[in-house]
C-alpha cells in the first residue's frame, strides 16, 4: 500500500510549486497538512487540465465528491486523502472548501472557460484559490477574523496573477480567463485564438485585470497586521513572491505574451530566507 504521506510529499516534490516554499517555513504538523491540501488540489486540477472527455472528467470530479464524503466519515480510499484524514481531525478543515476546490476545477472541465462575466470569473477566483486560502489558514493555525477575508483576498490577487502570465498558453489551448467587461471596454472581439492574442487592444485588457490583482494585493496587505505574523508566514511568502511576479509582467509588458515571465528558483530560495529568518 501506498505511503500517504509519502505520497503527497512527492506530488508536491514534482510539481516545482512556489507554494513549496511556503510550506517549509511552517511547524511539521502544519507543513503535512498543506502537503495533502497541495497534492489534493494538484490532482483535482490534472484532471480538467488533461486530454480527455467532458463526459469522463465530470464523472472523475463526481467520485472525488463521493471521496470526500468517504473522508469525513473516516474511510478515505485514496493516498492523498488517507493523508488528509489526520489534517482534517487536526486543523479542523471545513469539508466545505474540498467541495468549493473541485466545483472549480468542474468550471474548466465542463466546457473551455472564454472570456467569463466577471462576476463569474470571481466566483472561480474564490472555488480554485479562495477555498485553498481558507483551507491554509486553518493548517496555519489562525483562523481567527479577519483570517478568512485574507484567504480570500490573497486568494483573488494570487489567482488573478496566475491569470495574466498564462493569458498566452490558455488561448492556445482555448481557455480566455479575462473578464468580457474589460474585453468589451477595449472593443476586443476576436472569439478565435489567433485573432486575439495579436489584437493591440488585448494589452489594456491586461493592464485593467492588473489593477484588480493589486487592489487585491493591497487589500490583502492591510489585513496581514492584524494577524498572528509568526503563523502567517507562508501568506506573507507566496504574496512576496508572487507579487513579484506582476511587477515581472507589467515591466515586460502586456504587449509581448508570448515571452514567458519567471521567478528563478534562486529569487525564490532568498524570498524564502527572508521570511523564515528575518519576518
Amino acid at each position: 500500500m501506498i505511503d500517504p504521506k509519502r505520497h503527497v510529499q512527492e506530488v508536491v516534490a514534482r510539481s516545482g510549486s512556489s507554494f513549496r516554499l511556503g510550506m517549509q517555513v511552517m511547524p511539521r504538523a502544519g507543513r503535512n497538512a498543506m502537503y495533502a491540501i497541495y497534492a489534493f488540489c494538484r490532482e483535482i486540477d490534472d484532471i480538467a487540465d488533461e486530454p480527455g472527455k467532458t463526459a469522463d472528467k465530470l464523472r472523475q470530479l463526481s467520485e472525488w465528491r463521493a471521496e470526500i464524503d468517504r473522508l469525513y466519515v473516516g474511510y478515505p480510499t485514496l493516498a492523498t486523502t488517507r493523508a488528509l484524514l489526520d489534517p482534517i481531525r487536526e486543523f479542523n478543515l471545513p469539508k466545505s472548501e474540498f467541495i468549493a476546490v473541485i466545483d472549480g476545477i468542474e468550471m474548466d472541465a465542463d466546457g473551455p472557460v472564454w472570456a467569463p462575466p466577471l462576476e463569474e470569473l470571481m466566483l472561480y477566483c474564490r472555488r480554485v484559490a479562495g477555498a485553498v486560502g481558507m483551507l491554509s489558514i486553518h493548517a496555519f493555525g489562525e483562523t481567527r477574523s479577519p483570517a478568512p477575508e485574507l484567504a480570500v483576498r490573497l486568494g483573488n490577487a494570487l489567482q488573478l496573477t496566475n491569470i495574466l502570465r498564462d493569458v498566452h498558453d490558455d488561448a492556445v489551448v482555448g481557455r480566455l480567463y479575462l473578464p468580457r467587461e474589460l474585453l468589451d471596454k477595449h472593443n476586443v472581439t476576436a472569439i478565435e485564438p489567433g485573432a486575439l492574442l495579436v489584437d493591440p487592444a488585448l494589452a489594456s485588457v491586461c493592464a485593467d485585470l492588473a489593477k484588480y490583482a493589486k487592489h487585491a494585493f493591497a487589500e490583502s496587505e492591510a489585513i496581514l497586521p492584524q494577524l498572528d505574523h509568526s503563523k502567517m508566514r507562508p501568506a506573507i511568502l507566496m504574496k512576496a513572491v508572487y507579487q513579484r511576479m506582476l511587477a515581472r509582467l507589467e515591466a515586460r509588458g502586456w504587449d509581448r505574451l508570448t515571452e514567458p515571465v519567471r521567478i528563478s528558483r534562486i529569487e525564490k530560495s532568498w524570498i524564502a530566507l527572508r521570511y523564515s529568518l528575518f519576518s
